[in-house]
């Protein structure tokens, strides 16, 4: 029996809820869950924040990808995977984030969250470039291809606009793509 396509859409507002949890189930480690504890307050807050930014920064392109043939309730489709893609010039970004919810830790966050713009600034320095933000695909769509089909998004529209994608000298970035595209 063959696994059904998944399928890449643009995230709706409507899927703030489902991609804050989706979140919750990729990002277990200790690391994150101390950054973002899995408290209502935080899940309230990071859906809010992706809500907001989705209305107010154009520039910042929220992507899913969808299994079609599992549909809840509502008869949506499940998200298997979803990317955040900012396309804005580095002067256009402005704060990453909003003021961090009392339940995170946030002088922790500031300081992890500053180092990855910091390093970011210190590989691209002012050229135009696409970064991705965030990716998560769920633990039960992995090794089916989401991951490699989010990041294509971003580095096919980059090609075409002439545009670097993500810091191309960063190891980390590099690693995850080979690896992703290893995995289909």
């Amino acid at each position: 029996m063959s696994t059904p396509p998944l399928v890449l859409q643009p995230a709706t507002l409507e899927d703030m809820p489902a991609i804050t949890e989706l979140f919750y189930a990729v990002f277990t480690d200790p690391g994150m869950r101390h950054l973002f504890p899995d408290t209502p307050g935080t899940h309230q807050w990071f859906t809010a924040t992706n809500h907001t930014d989705m209305l107010t920064k154009p520039y910042q392109k929220y992507l899913k990808v969808i299994d079609p043939s599992t549909v809840d309730a509502q008869g949506r489709a499940r998200i298997a995977a979803y990317a955040k893609w900012d396309l804005a010039m580095a002067d256009e970004r402005g704060p990453r984030f909003p003021p961090w919810h009392s339940d995170m830790p946030q002088h922790d966050c500031d300081t992890f969250f500053g180092k990855l713009e910091s390093e970011r600034k210190r590989v691209m320095g002012d050229r135009k470039h696409y970064y991705l933000d965030m990716l998560g695909t769920h633990p039960d769509y992995r090794c089916r291809g989401a991951g490699t089909m989010l990041v294509r998004w971003g580095c096919e529209l980059a090609d075409r606009e002439g545009v670097l994608a993500d810091p191309p000298e960063s190891a980390e970035v590099s690693s995850m793509a080979r690896g992703l595209e290893n995995r289909g």
